[in-house]
């Protein structure tokens, strides 16, 4: 008897092994059309970006110090309150800089005393010269006019002997006034009771005090957050005392670290989009490269390499590169420095060459004012003070209790 489902059988095996074989060719022709795709998408556009996801968010973080000791009786802020420039942010007690300033008060008094008494012995001691060369002039004619009528026997050896003794003395005299009044006058030559050298020393030692005194007020240098603020009332700080960080969030960068065998294209100028995890792939910033490092990190590290000793591993290091971000989209969608990032630059733009960076200073980004008046008012304080002891002897003068004494510029 004859098979007849043999041939039908042999039929579909064939039929299926067609559709097979299509669906293959299929599947292979699409996935080499997908592959040709990719490959021109790499070709035009992808071969033209370097992506790292080693970047993060950079601003400055101004550290704020004591200046000068005492005792924390104010503090005025604390972590996430934003304050503005010039604001007293901490305050000290303030006792030991009043003692102090009081002190250099009372020495800058004492010095100037001590100048108008130096000028008074200056005074004197020329008076004092007037007199005795007048006196020894007054010798040297008499011992002249002995000797010359000694031969006449009018005068005795005795009495021109005498004579001769009393001008040696007198000589003596006015040479050990003159050395005196020398170093009177080595004090204060070319000077006044206001510019001697041992007053302004004195008025050096008040403008310090008052500096201290001023600063027990501790301002802000800038605008910005407050961050890590570790000062309590009632602790003692001294200067370079760390007290708190202000962190202005309206002037960041990103500091992406692209491997060195991708950097062969990055040009400043080149634009580049950002990406941050806070806000995810949602948000994307646009910014530009500013410039390379002028150096990779491991040179900057503590312990920098020596390949020249051991042995030699091949590294492939990282370059920072500083990318600028936009003032409008960080105001949209603030950001904090450390968030990571990731950067995407565009290397298909020519830019410029790695030797002429963008980088810029903003105008108010590094530069603080706040400590240039603090001496306000200490000129004034000091021209007081001399005023009112120079005064004590030209008044003596006045009233004739100093006599004989010509006032002195």
């Amino acid at each position: 008897m004859t098979n007849t489902n043999k041939p039908l059988r042999h039929f579909g095996f064939q039929q299926r092994h067609q559709h097979r074989s299509y669906r293959l060719f299929l599947v292979t022709t699409l996935a080499l059309l997908i592959g040709l795709m990719y490959l021109f998408y790499w070709w035009n556009f992808a071969s033209r970006f370097v992506v790292t996801n080693d970047a993060y968010i950079s601003g400055n973080l101004a550290a704020l110090k004591a200046q000068t000791s005492g005792t924390v009786v104010d503090v005025r802020v604390d972590n996430t309150q934003y304050v503005h420039q010039g604001d007293v942010l901490v305050r000290l007690d303030g006792l030991q800089a009043q003692v102090a300033l009081e002190r250099a008060e009372a020495n800058l008094a004492d010095s100037v005393r001590q100048i108008e008494t130096l000028f008074s012995q200056a005074d004197m001691l020329q008076q004092k010269v007037a007199a005795k060369e007048a006196v020894l002039k007054r010798s040297q004619r008499d011992l002249l006019r002995y000797q010359s009528v000694a031969d006449d026997g009018a005068v005795s050896a005795q009495q021109i002997e005498d004579s001769e003794f009393q001008v040696r003395e007198q000589e003596a005299d006015v040479r050990q006034i003159y050395a005196e009044l020398g170093g009177a006058e080595a004090l204060i030559q070319n000077t006044s009771p206001a510019d001697n050298p041992k007053v302004l020393q004195a008025v050096a030692a008040l403008k310090q005090a008052y500096l201290d005194k001023t600063r027990q007020d501790i301002v802000a240098p800038v605008s910005g957050f407050v961050a890590k603020r570790s000062i309590q009332p009632g602790e003692q700080v001294r200067p370079e005392t760390p007290l708190l960080a202000i962190v202005p969030l309206d002037y960041l960068w990103v500091e992406a670290n692209f491997l060195e065998n991708e950097l062969a294209d990055v040009r400043p100028g080149q634009a580049v989009e950002i990406t941050v995890d806070l806000y995810g792939s949602d948000v994307i910033y646009h910014g530009e490269v500013l410039g390379l490092g002028a150096g990779t990190g491991s040179v900057f590290g503590l312990l920098p390499p020596d390949n020249a000793t051991g042995n030699y591993i091949h590294i492939v290091e990282r370059v920072p590169v500083r990318i600028g971000l936009r003032t409008e989209e960080l105001s949209a969608n603030p950001l904090r420095p450390g968030l990571s990032a990731v950067a995407r630059i565009d290397t298909g733009s020519k830019g410029r060459s790695v030797l002429e960076p963008l980088t810029t200073l903003p105008s108010t980004a590094y530069k603080t004012d706040v400590y240039d008046h603090q001496l306000n008012g200490a000129d004034a304080l000091i021209q007081k003070i001399i005023e009112q002891n120079r005064k004590s002897n030209k008044s003596l003068r006045q009233q004739g209790t100093i006599k004989n004494l010509p006032p002195h510029s």
